[in-house]
C-alpha cells in the first residue's frame, strides 16, 4: 500500500513538473530569433493557386496559438496536446503522430539491441575485473572501458564506416535499405535492413559499454570488500558461490535501478548515432524536423523526451525499493 502511494505521489509531483517543463519549451519556442512560421507561410503562399502570404499567416498563427500571448497561447496548445491533437509536422506534410509512429519502433529496435548486448558484455567484464583486481585482465578491461567512454560518437562511427564501408565494402554507407531492396523476398528485405543496422549498433554498444562496466566493477569491489562476503569465504564456501550467490545478487541491486532508469531511453532514439548514418529513427526525424523549422514535431519530441525522463526517475526510485528489502517506502 506505501508503495502504490509512492506511486501516485510522483505521478502527480511529474504532472506538475511536465506542466512547467511543457512552459518552458513552448518559451522557448515563442523566443526563436528567427520566424519559422514567416518562413512556412512565404513557402506555401508561392505554390500555384496558393493563398497569400498574409492569409497563410493568419491560419498558421491561428493554428499553433501564435497570435495569443505566450501564457494564453501555451495553455491552447496543452489543452490540443492533452487531447492528443499536436497539428501536422511543417517538414514532414503529415500529423505529428503519425511520423512518430513510422520512426519510434526503428530506433527502438535498435536501443533493445544494443541494451542487450550490453548487459551481456559489461555486467560479465566488470565481475572478472573486480575478481582479478588490478591484474593484467582488470588493466585490460579497464582501458577498453575507458576508450569507449572516450571515443566521441562521430569519430568512432566515422572510423567504422570507413574501415567496413569504404575500405571491406561489407557495409552501406547511409540508409536503412540497399538499391535492390524491392527485388528481394522478405527474408531478403529482412536481412538488407538487418546489415544496415550493425554498424549502428555496434557503435551505441561500444560507445556506452565503458560506463556501465566500470560501474559493475566498482560496485562489485566494495561488495566484495564487505564483512559478510569475508566471513562467507572463512565458512569454506567456494569462490564461485561466494562471487556469484552472495556477493553479485547484492551487486546487481544498483544495476536493476541504473537499467530501470535507462528503459524509456529506448524510446527516445539516438540522435546522433541515427544521424550520422541516416537511419529514419526517431531521433534522426527530430534533428531534420528542428534543423527545418518544425515547430509542432519539436514540441511533441521535446515534451515527449521530458516524460520519458520523468517516467525513468520514478522506475529507478520504485525499483530499488522493489530489489532491495532494506529500503522501506513510507
Amino acid at each position: 500500500m506505501n508503495t502504490l502511494k509512492f506511486i501516485i505521489k510522483r505521478l502527480l509531483i511529474s504532472v506538475v513538473i511536465l506542466f512547467f517543463v511543457a512552459l518552458i519549451i513552448y518559451v522557448l519556442m515563442r523566443s526563436l530569433p528567427a520566424s519559422y512560421v514567416e518562413t512556412i507561410a512565404r513557402q506555401k503562399s508561392m505554390q500555384p493557386g496558393s493563398k497569400s502570404f498574409e492569409e497563410w499567416m493568419a491560419q498558421l498563427n491561428a493554428s499553433y496559438g501564435m497570435d495569443r500571448g505566450i501564457i494564453p497561447g501555451f495553455l491552447h496548445w496543452l489543452g490540443q496536446a492533452v487531447r492528443g491533437q499536436f497539428g501536422d509536422s511543417w517538414f514532414y506534410t503529415v500529423p505529428v503522430l503519425q511520423k512518430f509512429e513510422e520512426t519510434i519502433w526503428l530506433s527502438f529496435i535498435m536501443g533493445a539491441i544494443s541494451m542487450v548486448l550490453e548487459l551481456i558484455i559489461a555486467i560479465p567484464l566488470g565481475i572478472v575485473a573486480a575478481r582479478k583486481q588490478y591484474s593484467k585482465t582488470d588493466y585490460a578491461i579497464s582501458v577498453f572501458a575507458l576508450a569507449g567512454i572516450s571515443l566521441p560518437t562521430f569519430f568512432f562511427a566515422s572510423l567504422l564506416k570507413l574501415v567496413f564501408s569504404v575500405k571491406l565494402g561489407w557495409f552501406d554507407l547511409f540508409g536503412i535499405i540497399g538499391r535492390n531492396y524491392e527485388q528481394l523476398d522478405k527474408w531478403g528485405q529482412f536481412l538488407d535492413k538487418a546489415n544496415h543496422l550493425v554498424l549502428p549498433i555496434i557503435t551505441l554498444v561500444v560507445v556506452s559499454v565503458g560506463s556501465l562496466m566500470r560501474y559493475t566493477r566498482t560496485n562489485m569491489l566494495e561488495v566484495l570488500n564487505a564483512d559478510y562476503i569475508r566471513t562467507a569465504r572463512a565458512k569454506g564456501l567456494s569462490e564461485r558461490k561466494v562471487i556469484y550467490k552472495h556477493a553479485f545478487r547484492n551487486t546487481l541491486i544498483p544495476l536493476v535501478t541504473i537499467v530501470g532508469g535507462s528503459l524509456p531511453g529506448l524510446f527516445s532514439g539516438a540522435l546522433i548515432t541515427e544521424t550520422l548514418y541516416s537511419i529514419p529513427g526517431i531521433g534522426y526525424t527530430s534533428y531534420t524536423a528542428m534543423v527545418s523549422g518544425d515547430i509542432p514535431f519539436s514540441m511533441f519530441y521535446l515534451s515527449f523526451l521530458a516524460i520519458l525522463t520523468l517516467l525513468g526517475n520514478l522506475i529507478s526510485d520504485v525499483l530499488y525499493a522493489v530489489v532491495d528489502p532494506r529500503v522501506r517506502i513510507a
